[in-house]
């Protein structure tokens, strides 16, 4: 056997052309276009390449997107003045702060700080509430484009056994909510788990999202499984590899997202959806007001 692969390359594609159309509409109605700010602290490889996919996908669609350096010798006060500015900046619809920020900043004040309506990344406490209470309004990107992917490929949840390894904020713990209301059953994995290797083996879907690369091998995977690749770790060459050792599992899993060109290019046109959804949530505020 040998998986057929779940390719994020053509899916994000798809989903691109479907949001550059509504941002051209959405500007020929209101005269504007929506606004993203990337907002990042330090210089982690991972992060950096993020926020340069990020300003290439936004030019394709037609969002208008700048980056904000956060000063490495910054504080909360700077982080929280930053987020502070861009809520009131009406030219700004929504805002991603890179994760994790390193100290001396503290995530806390992200998701204390930053208006829910321009969260296009889902992890202030209003937006992660209302996922877990199964009314989700701005949901995290890349958790969303690992459902949109398993969507455009027809793979189906309902009733599917479905593991996820990592208990993240912004992938884990909010995939799982998503699986659970697209119907499937479903065990969070992590550090302490025992028998990792067998609870892995047990899933129909397999989602690896431990920031571990090469962690899952064939001998974690049950035949004919589903594997999604959530990692994203950058090697000192500049390649990136993925929590999966690719060439070892499609020789047993039925399906199988590569690293690059799985999931990364499905979160950042999820990302660009969130923003103009949020564009167009912020218009209902103003209109309700």
């Amino acid at each position: 056997m040998v998986a057929s692969i779940l390719d994020g390359v053509e899916a994000s594609a798809e989903l691109r052309a479907a949001v550059s159309d509504r941002v051209r509409a959405f500007a020929s109605e209101h005269g504007y276009v929506p606004g993203l700010v990337t907002v990042m602290a330090g210089g982690d490889r991972s992060a950096s390449a993020y926020v340069r996919a990020l300003a290439r996908v936004a030019g394709r669609v037609g969002i208008q997107c700048r980056h904000i350096a956060l000063p490495a010798d910054g504080d909360d006060h700077v982080l929280r003045d930053t987020l502070h500015e861009l809520n009131e900046d009406q030219s700004v619809h929504g805002v991603i702060v890179q994760m994790p920020i390193p100290r001396p900043y503290s995530s806390s004040v992200v998701a204390g700080s930053l208006s829910p309506l321009k969260d296009v990344d889902g992890i202030t406490p209003h937006n992660a509430g209302m996922l877990a209470l199964g009314h989700p309004l701005l949901v995290p990107s890349t958790p969303l484009g690992g459902m949109e992917l398993l969507r455009h490929h027809r793979i189906p949840l309902l009733g599917s056994r479905v593991t996820i390894v990592g208990r993240s904020v912004v992938i884990g713990r909010p995939l799982a909510m998503l699986m659970v209301s697209a119907g499937a059953t479903v065990t969070i994995c992590h550090t302490a788990t025992r028998e990792l290797a067998e609870e892995c083996r047990k899933a129909d879907i397999l989602c690896v999202a431990a920031g571990r690369p090469g962690l899952v091998d064939r001998s974690m995977v049950g035949a004919g499984a589903v594997v999604l690749d959530f990692g994203t770790t950058y090697d000192t060459d500049g390649s990136v590899r993925g929590d999966v050792l690719f060439d070892d599992v499609r020789e047993i899993a039925g399906w199988i997202s590569p690293v690059p060109g799985g999931t990364l290019p499905m979160t950042t046109a999820v990302l660009m959806r969130n923003t103009l959804e949020a564009a167009v949530r912020q218009l209902a505020t103003k209109a309700a007001a």
